[in-house]
């Protein structure tokens, strides 16, 4: 269904001051769970972004990709039905295929590590998404090299608690939820159970076929949380999570456009079924002891045609090739935990130091299987490749009062990462590491409603292999990259608490930072091109930053927010080391998925008591696509808005995303793929989504 006449109507209500909304008539201290120590965003001396859920409603969002270009520096890489690859500050990885990747952005949900699985970061029921940007070692490890993405979803509570939730949209959108949660033993056992589904046909037309629904969506989540009450110092939380989604990928086209010509459309498929269990005791007024496991099993499907067309369409004379590229993957991870906190009492060095400890284990295995085909014949060529990590980590924190208003925070992480590769072409490979990173701050407080921040932190990523057929032998491992970070903070409450600012400058050097690399080569057998994909280490990196943001509620009608990322990256002599070419030298270059800026300005009208107007209009400047070719995406600005009408339980919503149908790239490549142009290189994007309005309709008991 079209709703050109709905979008025309919400674009003509905005102004110059766009708005986006965010919450309520107030400005709510916002608990995040950053550091050890839960404390509100305020008081947490991180480079940090909050998103609640009010913020997810009002754009109509589904997953996280439709809400990070709210946070600065923040950026997303497409390929497949969902962005599912994530950079911070222009650090992050942009795709897998063959190889097996160590991510550098963590991704968790509920405390569940899904952070090779980006797919997995659905909204419905969620309460809020952190993004914290910065090494994050102390914690989480090597995870989060450049940062930490954290899903939180609603808690349950004593109270019942019910949420419905359905929608309409353009190209055949659909959706449904309900969440309920409350008490099921009173002051003992809590719960809450959530499932949604979402569906559309996705933003591709395919002509060969006479379908609109190659790029479908079909992603039904499930959650189910369990609070026990053990004691009043005992709590044990249970959380299960149930991933399936039957995606569709159909994305590219010869003529760079929407419309598809591919016989044979691809699959983007996962199935995941996780549970974290955790612990939360409060032993005495000394320590307070912490426990967690987690597991999670995702089976997934990643597939397209190879060559974007369909038999017979060009003439045999040109040469042209059919191919089929399919993966299948299996991930299998175990994560266990085990650290202790000081209390009130247990503090040392005279009282002034709080403490924390810890043990972390985690094993996780990736199986693939991959299949080409050419015109549905026996696969023409496969490999089957298993990859076993095993990390095990200790780790300590310190949070020393120098004074009443001046904190040194000291941490320290040591890890063992072992990794072992096997697969079918014969490589049997293995890379050892010992790692270490931490952090120093300080935190001093200005005064009650203000504070400032300086850290010195280290983050690191393990080594790893790679597994191109045809790759030197001298590039089949990659070393460990070292992050250095420093930083500095300002966060402030002003008139009243009506206005909140947060500003935070960076400086950081990557050493042997993990590039990735491409060479084309002639397909064998037949024509076409292929890839040897590899990372390499470049000497230096260097990213210089600021991120800003302010909330301010202006008076009883008028919110306003707005954030702004800027970034500057530099590699330092590095030369791309392609096999077959003197390669690209790029010496002075920004690095791959970096944009120079980003910005969101926006905020929330409201007009009576009962209707609100949000909006905003979001923006990134150009950025490379990759560090073998000078590609560039264009820079975009994009207008979102939404009219929220609130009746007792009762909120109906009538949202815009993209308003003004812009056209921009998510994920490009630059080869040839055209047998009318004799395979010359030809630049080809994923586009992101186009204008997109719907209605929401939510109760809430």
């Amino acid at each position: 269904m079209k709703f050109n006449t709905l979008s025309l109507s919400i674009a003509a209500l905005l102004s110059a001051n766009a708005f986006a909304k965010v919450s309520e008539h107030d400005l709510p201290a916002m608990v995040v769970s950053a550091d050890f120590r839960p404390a509100t965003a305020l008081d947490t001396p991180v480079s940090l972004t909050t998103l609640d859920s009010e913020t997810i409603d009002s754009r109509g969002a589904q997953h996280v990709e439709d809400i990070l270009n709210l946070a600065p520096n923040v950026n997303v890489s497409a390929g497949a039905s969902r962005g599912q690859f994530f950079q911070i500050r222009g650090i992050g990885e942009r795709s897998q295929f063959t190889a097996p990747i160590n991510p550098s952005v963590g991704l968790y949900i509920d405390g569940i590590d899904l952070s090779r699985n980006g797919a997995a970061a659905t909204l419905f029921d969620v309460e809020r998404v952190e993004v914290l940007r910065g090494p994050q070692g102390t914690v989480y490890g090597a995870n989060a090299l450049a940062g930490v993405i954290n899903l939180q979803s609603t808690q349950p509570t004593d109270e019942l608690d019910i949420h419905f939730e359905t929608g309409i949209a353009e190209y055949n959108t659909r959706n449904v939820g309900l969440a309920v949660g409350g008490s099921l033993i009173e002051d003992t056992l809590l719960g809450r159970f959530s499932i949604y589904n979402h569906r559309s046909d996705g933003y591709s037309d395919n002509d060969f076929l006479n379908r609109d629904n190659t790029q479908k969506r079909d992603e039904l989540a499930v959650k189910g949380h369990l609070k026990w009450l053990v004691t009043n110092d005992l709590t044990i939380d249970l959380n299960l999570l149930h991933l399936n989604f039957d995606n569709g990928y159909d994305a590219f086209s010869l003529e760079n456009t929407r419309d598809t010509a591919s016989d044979e459309p691809g699959k983007d498929m996962q199935r995941t079924r996780a549970i974290a269990l955790k612990t939360d005791w409060r032993a005495n007024d000394t320590i307070q002891i912490q426990s967690s496991f987690s597991y999670s099993l995702s089976d997934l499907e990643y597939s397209y045609d190879d060559d974007w067309s369909y038999t017979n369409r060009f003439l045999t004379a040109l040469d042209p090739y059919s191919g089929f590229d399919q993966y299948l993957r299996q991930r299998e991870n175990y994560a266990l935990e085990g650290r202790v906190l000081s209390n009130e009492n247990g503090k040392i060095f005279n009282g002034s130091t709080s403490w924390t400890i810890g043990l972390y284990h985690a094993d996780q295995k990736q199986d693939l299987n991959r299949n080409y085909f050419d015109n549905d014949t026996p696969a023409i060529y496969s490999l089957d490749n298993s990859y076993e990590t095993q990390n095990t980590a200790a780790y300590g924190q310190l949070e020393t009062a120098l004074s009443e208003k001046l904190t040194l925070i000291s941490g320290l992480r040591v890890e063992n990462s072992k990794a072992d590769y096997v697969d079918s072409a014969g490589l049997d490979l293995t890379n050892n590491d010992v790692l270490f990173g931490g952090k120093l701050g300080l935190q001093y407080n200005l005064a009650s409603d203000h504070m400032v921040f300086t850290t010195f932190s280290r983050g690191f990523k393990a080594g790893g292999i790679n597994n191109a057929s045809g790759l030197a032998e001298n590039l089949r491992r990659f070393d460990s990259e070292y992050l250095w970070n420093l930083e500095s903070g300002l966060k402030s409450s002003w008139l009243d608490d009506t206005l909140v600012t947060n500003l935070t400058a960076f400086y950081t050097l990557r050493k042997n930072a993990q590039l990735k690399n491409s060479l084309q080569v002639p397909k064998v057998p037949g024509p076409g091109t292929d890839f040897i994909e590899y990372l390499a280490n470049a000497d230096k990196v260097t990213n210089i930053g600021i991120e800003a943001d302010l909330d301010w509620l202006i008076n009883d009608k008028l919110r306003l927010l707005a954030s702004v990322g800027l970034l500057d990256t530099d590699l330092h002599n590095y030369k791309n080391p392609q096999l077959l070419s003197e390669g690209i030298n790029l010496k002075g270059r920004r690095i791959a998925h970096a944009p120079a800026y980003q910005f969101s300005i926006g905020g929330e009208l409201y007009i009576t008591n009962n209707l609100t107007f949000t909006a905003n209009i979001e923006g990134k400047d150009e950025f490379y696509f990759s560090n073998s070719h000078n590609f560039k995406s264009s820079s975009y600005t994009i207008t979102n808005a939404s009219l929220n009408y609130e009746l007792e339980n009762w909120t109906i919503s009538l949202w815009g995303k993209n308003l003004f149908d812009k056209d921009y790239g998510t994920r490009g490549f630059q080869f040839g793929n055209d047998p009318s142009l004799g395979y010359a290189d030809g630049t080809y994007t994923q586009k992101g989504d186009p204008r997109v309005v719907g209605l929401s309709l939510n109760w809430d008991y």
